[in-house]
C-alpha cells in the first residue's frame, strides 16, 4: 500500500534499439530472477509483487511501457515503516537483473540455440513471440494471481453463467425479460415476495454479450488498481455488499424494472476506490491523476446511464455504497500493523450496509402484488354479486330484493372501495388507466342494481329502458376493459 511515510520509486529505461515486446520479456525475467510474483498484464507492461517470498516486506514493482521510454516504479502494498528507503531498493535490484540479461547490438534477445539466420527468421522471432505473448496477456485476465486473485474469479464466475444461460436457450444478443426472471434477475414483484436471493443473484447475469463484455471490461480495469490494495477478502466483501445495495436501490426505484448485471456491484468498487482516494492513504501525486481519470470515467458512465434501459439507481446505490464500505475499510488499510486481521472491520462494515439494505427491503410496499392480489378479490366478489342473475323466476319477491340490496349491492360497494384504495398505490400508466375504467364499472353496477331493487320492489316497468341504458354503458367499459387487457 502506498503511503506518505514511504514515497514510491520510479526509474525510467530507454528502449533503444529492443521492441517493446523484447523489453517486455526482459523484464519478466528479470522480475522472476529477483524472486518476483508476476501478477497482471496487459501488453504494455505488468505487475509484480514481493508476495512476502524472497523479501521481508508488502511491495508491488510495476513495469511500464510507453512509446521509447519504460517506467519501473515500486511502492509499498500495506503500512512499511520499519523499512524506509525498500521501493528504491526493489528498483534498483529489479534493474540490475535487467541490465544483466545479454541482449546483441542488433537488439535481437538472445536465447540458448537460437540464432538468427536472415531475414524471414528475423520476422519470425519478431512476430511469432508478439502474437504468442498477446494470448498469454489476455489469457491472464482469466487466471488467479497475487494481487490480481478475486477478479479473475469474478470474471469467470460472470462469464460461465452467460454461458450456461445461452447453452439453455435465452438469447445470446437480447434475453427477454422471462428468461432474466427464470434465472436470477430483479424483479420487484417477485424479489419482495420472498425470493431476497435475486438481490445477490441479478449481480452475476446479464442482458446480451455486449453487456457481459463492457462490464468485464470495467471490473477489470478496477480490479487491477483496486485489489492489490485491499487484498482478496476486502476486495471480494466490497463487490457482493455493493452488489446487494445496487440491487435494493433499483428495488426502491422501480417498480417494474427487471435488472441485471454486474455494474451496481462495479460502480461500488469505484466508489470504494474514490474513497480511498479522497484520504491520505494513497501518495498525493498517484492521488491527483487517479481521482481525475476514475471521476470522469464513474460521470460520463452515470450520464450516459439516464438514457433509457440502464437502471441508473443501481449503479447510484453501487457507487454510494461502495463509498461508505470503502471509508469502513480505510482504517485498517492505513494501519495494518495495528489492525492486522482485516476480518473485524468486514465484519463490521457487512453489517452496516446489510443491516440498512434488509430495513429497506422489508419496508418497501410490494404495490405491483398488492394490486394483484387485489385484483382477485375484485373477481371473486364480483362473482357473488352477479348471482343475482342465476335466480330463478320463480323467486319469492322478498329473496330477490335481498338479493339485490344486501348482497348485491353490498358487493359493489366493497369492490368500490377496493378500487378506490389502488389510488394510493404507486401503479405503471396502464394500471391506472384500467384502474379507473373498473370504477366506472362499479359505479354503473351499483345504479344498475339500484333500479333493479326499485322495480322489484315497486312490481313496475318504469324503469326497464333506464337499466337498459346503464347496461349498454357497462357493455361499453366491458369492451374497454377487454382491448386494456
Amino acid at each position: 500500500m502506498m503511503t506518505e511515510s514511504i514515497p514510491p520509486y520510479t526509474e525510467e529505461r530507454v528502449l533503444g534499439i529492443l521492441t517493446k515486446d523484447q523489453f517486455l520479456s526482459l523484464a519478466r525475467e528479470a522480475a522472476n530472477r529477483s524472486g518476483l510474483t508476476i501478477g497482471y498484464t496487459d501488453a504494455n507492461g505488468f505487475t509484480s509483487y514481493t508476495n512476502n517470498g524472497a523479501f521481508s516486506w508488502n511491495g508491488e514493482l510495476s513495469v511500464k511501457v510507453s512509446g521509447e521510454v519504460a517506467q519501473v516504479s515500486s511502492s509499498s502494498t500495506a503500512y512499511e515503516a520499519a523499512h524506509p528507503g525498500k521501493n528504491k531498493e526493489l528498483v534498483l535490484a529489479f534493474l540490475a537483473q535487467l541490465d544483466a540479461q545479454p541482449h546483441s547490438d542488433t537488439g535481437e534477445v538472445q536465447r540458448p540455440g537460437a540464432q538468427v539466420t536472415g531475414e524471414e527468421d528475423e520476422v519470425a522471432s519478431h512476430e511469432a513471440p508478439a502474437k504468442s505473448q498477446s494470448l498469454k496477456n489476455l489469457l491472464s485476465l482469466f487466471v488467479p494471481v497475487p494481487g490480481f486473485f478475486v477478479t479473475p474469479i469474478l470474471i469467470n464466475l460472470n462469464i460461465l453463467v452467460f454461458i450456461a444461460m445461452v447453452a439453455t436457450g435465452v438469447h445470446v444478443l437480447t434475453p427477454d425479460g422471462e428468461s432474466l426472471v427464470r434465472w436470477g434477475a430483479n424483479f420487484k414483484p417477485v424479489t419482495l415476495e420472498g425470493q431476497w436471493w435475486r438481490l445477490l443473484t441479478n449481480c452475476f447475469l446479464h442482458i446480451g454479450i455486449l453487456h457481459l463484455l463492457l462490464n468485464m471490461y470495467a471490473l477489470v480495469y478496477i480490479g487491477q488498481l483496486l485489489e492489490p490494495y485491499l487484498g482478496k477478502a476486502r476486495f471480494l466483501t466490497a463487490y457482493l455488499l455493493a452488489g446487494i445495495a445496487a440491487s435494493v436501490t433499483s428495488l426502491w426505484w422501480h417498480d417494474l424494472t427487471i435488472s441485471a448485471g454486474a455494474s451496481g456491484a462495479i460502480f461500488g468498487m469505484y466508489g470504494v476506490f474514490l474513497a480511498m482516494l479522497t484520504s491520505d492513504l494513497i501518495e498525493r501525486e498517484a492521488r491527483k491523476s487517479l481521482l481525475a481519470s476514475i471521476s470522469i470515467f464513474v460521470g460520463y458512465n452515470l450520464l450516459y446511464g439516464l438514457k433509457g434501459g440502464i437502471d441508473n439507481a443501481a449503479h447510484i446505490g453501487g457507487l454510494v455504497s461502495g463509498f461508505i464500505i470503502g471509508y469502513g475499510f480505510l482504517p485498517g488499510l492505513r494501519d495494518p500493523e495495528e489492525s492486522p486481521s482485516p476480518w473485524k472491520a468486514i465484519a463490521l462494515t457487512s453489517l452496516v450496509v446489510l443491516g440498512v439494505s434488509f430495513g429497506v427491503y422489508k419496508n418497501l410496499p410490494n404495490d405491483l402484488v398488492i394490486y394483484e392480489k387485489g385484483i382477485k378479490e375484485f373477481t371473486d366478489t364480483e362473482a357473488f354479486a352477479l348471482s343475482v342473475f342465476k335466480l330463478p323466476e320463480d323467486t319469492p319477491k322478498k329473496e330477490k330484493l335481498f338479493s339485490l340490496r344486501d348482497e348485491g349491492l353490498n358487493y359493489w360497494n366493497q369492490n368500490l372501495a377496493l378500487v378506490k384504495s389502488f389510488e394510493q398505490l404507486k401503479l405503471p400508466e396502464h394500471l391506472v388507466k384500467r384502474n379507473g375504467l373498473l370504477k366506472e364499472y362499479c359505479e354503473l353496477r351499483i345504479k344498475s342494481f339500484e333500479l333493479m331493487y326499485r322495480a322489484v320492489a315497486e312490481e313496475s316497468p318504469r324503469f326497464d329502458e333506464e337499466i337498459a341504458s346503464v347496461n349498454q354503458k357497462i357493455e361499453a367499459v366491458i369492451e374497454k376493459l377487454g382491448d386494456e387487457g
